[in-house]
């Protein structure tokens, strides 16, 4: 690829247009609830970090020796979006067992026109390749399972959410709605208090511990991971640590100075965390 800003050449944004397409079949051949087996490395928001994503599988390991679950949040608000989710892509057609791409409220047109993907897209290549990018995005599968008892999801919860064929049943390719289980898996959030309540983020909604609990019982699971908010000490939990929040990019938007952590899920469902920032080794 390219260094960033630089328009990329017809011959290789016909490449990234075959690329996307590849992408779309190897998605829709996926359950949207994928039932996975560890080990894993779980990783939350990207948002085009490019730089920080390759230090992330130089830290972590490469693939397919390391194995990736991405919770989503891929594009925007970083500076090489493009660069970032082609890595992905590319990652994820050697390796399709070995990676697997959550799907988050970014990965959708009207948010990438706000956030920045899009503008990438027309600058460096033409609304064509953008247009492709968004045809296998609505193809992603929205949540994991791991040996059925870690939750793996970009936002969280859904008062409509009884029971996992719920997910499994969901349709695609789809775009994220306005309202409904699919647009809650990718924009809801905890909170402190109980029950549910309107979002300020003006989508979906917010749950408390006591939703938590329930769904932890009702399900099956131990453990919720998803992202969509920064965690200000790399990762958070909540709800009586049935829930964490994993952020995995260091000091977001170089002014909040936080640190990134990923998640490690070994063979017997132990859960490690790993902290580190730009000083790292």
């Amino acid at each position: 690829m390219a260094r960033e800003n630089r328009a990329l050449p017809d011959d290789l944004i016909y490449q990234l247009t075959l690329l996307c397409g590849r992408c779309k079949e190897i998605f829709l051949a996926e359950s949207m609830l994928l039932e996975l087996e560890p080990p894993w490395v779980v990783v939350g928001n990207m948002h085009g970090y490019y730089d920080q994503l390759l230090r992330l599988f130089k830290r972590c390991g490469d693939l397919p020796d390391t194995r990736y679950l991405f919770l989503g949040g891929y594009v925007d608000k970083g500076r090489r979006s493009l660069d970032t989710i082609v890595l992905l892509l590319l990652r994820k057609t050697q390796y399709p067992d070995d990676i697997v791409l959550l799907r988050s409220n970014h990965e959708e047109a009207s948010m990438t026109r706000i956030y920045g993907f899009y503008d990438e897209c027309k600058r460096r290549a033409n609304v064509k390749l953008w247009k492709c990018f968004m045809e296998a995005f609505n193809c992603m599968p929205a949540c994991a399972l791991i040996r059925e008892k870690i939750f793996c999801v970009c936002g969280g919860l859904s008062p409509e959410l009884t029971h996992f064929d719920q997910i499994r049943q969901l349709t695609r390719p789809t775009v994220v709605p306005d309202s409904g289980l699919l647009c809650d898996l990718v924009w809801s959030d905890p909170h402190a208090e109980s029950g549910w309540v309107e979002n300020d983020r003006g989508v979906s909604y917010c749950f408390g511990p006591d939703v938590v609990q329930k769904f932890v019982e009702s399900m099956g699971v131990d453990l919720i991971v998803r992202s969509h908010q920064v965690a200000i000490d790399g990762y958070e939990f909540a709800a009586d640590r049935k829930l964490v929040t994993i952020w995995s990019i260091y000091n977001f938007k170089g002014e909040i100075g936080n640190p990134a952590a990923i998640m490690r899920v070994s063979e017997d469902l132990e859960v490690k965390f790993e902290v580190f920032d730009r000083h790292s080794p």
